[in-house]
C-alpha cells in the first residue's frame, strides 16, 4: 500500500479512536494485520500523530486552558486544583510506564491481547454503567484529590493494548461517581501530559534514527497523519460529550465486543 494513503488511513484511525472508549492503539495495532504494513517502521508514527489528537483538544478547550493559565498567575485557588488534580492523576501512569516500558513494548506486538482487551472492556463498561451512580455536573478544579488520584490509577489499566486510556478513565471516574461530562473532559485534559510524555519518551528512543533518516516513514507521512488525526479528532471530541451526556458509554462497550470478537475469529482464519 502507498505509504501517503496508510498515512491517511492511521491518522483517521488515531483520529476517530483516541478520545472514544475503544483504544486508540488497539485499533492501529490491529490495523496493522489488516493493511499489512511493517508495524516496526511505523511504530514511531503511531506515537507522534498523537500529537494532532492533542492539539485538538487544546483548540477545542482553549478557553479552559487560558482562564486555568490566567488563574495560576492569581494564584486561583480553582486554578491550583485544577493544576494539582491533572498532575495526581498523571503521576502514576508515567512511574509505572517507565517502569514496565519494555513489558509494554511487548505486548504492543500482540493482536491477540488487543482482541481480548477490547472484550474484556466492554464488559467492564456494561457493569459499570449499570451500576454507577454519578453526581452533577462539575468542574476538573472541584474534584477532591483522592477521586484526581482515583482516575490517575486507573488510567495505568491502559498500558495492556486495547484496553483504551479514554476507556479506563472514564470508567475509572464514572465508577467513583464523577458525572459523565466531567469524567470525559478529564480524560481529554489528561491524555495531554500522559501523550506528550509518551511521545516524547519515542523520539528519545528514535532520536538516532530519525537524525540517520532510517526510520523507513518519512516526515512527509507524519505531517499528513498529524494533520488528518488532528481534524477528524476535534470533530469526534465535540460530537462525543454531547452525546455521552446524554447517552451513555453502551454502544461503545457492544462495539468492542464485537469488534473484539471478531478480530479473534479473523485472526484465527489468517
Amino acid at each position: 500500500m502507498d505509504t501517503i494513503v496508510t498515512a491517511i488511513l492511521l491518522g483517521i484511525v488515531e483520529g476517530l479512536t483516541e478520545f472514544l472508549p475503544v483504544s486508540s492503539t488497539g485499533h492501529l495495532i490491529l490495523a496493522t494485520e489488516l493493511f499489512g504494513y511493517d508495524a516496526h517502521q511505523w511504530a514511531m508514527f503511531n506515537v507522534v500523530i498523537q500529537l494532532g489528537a492533542i492539539l485538538a483538544v487544546v483548540v477545542q478547550y482553549w478557553r479552559t486552558f487560558w482562564a486555568v493559565g490566567m488563574g495560576l498567575l492569581k494564584l486561583n485557588p480553582m486554578s491550583l486544583r485544577f493544576l494539582r488534580n491533572l498532575l495526581a492523576a498523571f503521576v502514576p501512569s508515567a512511574i509505572l510506564g517507565l517502569a514496565l516500558k519494555d513489558y509494554i513494548d511487548v505486548l504492543l506486538g500482540s493482536p491477540s491481547v488487543v482482541c481480548w482487551a477490547l472484550i474484556v472492556g466492554g464488559v467492564a463498561i456494561l457493569l459499570i454503567e449499570r451500576s454507577a451512580k454519578t453526581g452533577e455536573l462539575t468542574g476538573i478544579g472541584e474534584l477532591p484529590l483522592r477521586q484526581a488520584l482515583g482516575v490517575g490509577a486507573a488510567q495505568c489499566l491502559a498500558m495492556v493494548p486495547g484496553v483504551s486510556r479514554s476507556g479506563a478513565t472514564i470508567m475509572g471516574a464514572l465508577a467513583m461517581g464523577i458525572e459523565r461530562r466531567t469524567a470525559a473532559e478529564f480524560s481529554f485534559f489528561l491524555a495531554i501530559p500522559t501523550m506528550l510524555g509518551a511521545t516524547t519518551l519515542e523520539l528519545l528512543d528514535n532520536r538516532d534514527a530519525l537524525m540517520n533518516g532510517t526510520m523507513g516513514v518519512g516526515w512527509t507521512e507524519i505531517a499528513i497523519g498529524f494533520a488528518v488525526s488532528f481534524v477528524v479528532a476535534l470533530a469526534v471530541i465535540r460530537m462525543f460529550v454531547a452525546y455521552v451526556s446524554k447517552s451513555g458509554f453502551r454502544p461503545f462497550a457492544w462495539y468492542r465486543i464485537v469488534a473484539g470478537a471478531v478480530a479473534l475469529v479473523w485472526l484465527g482464519m489468517r
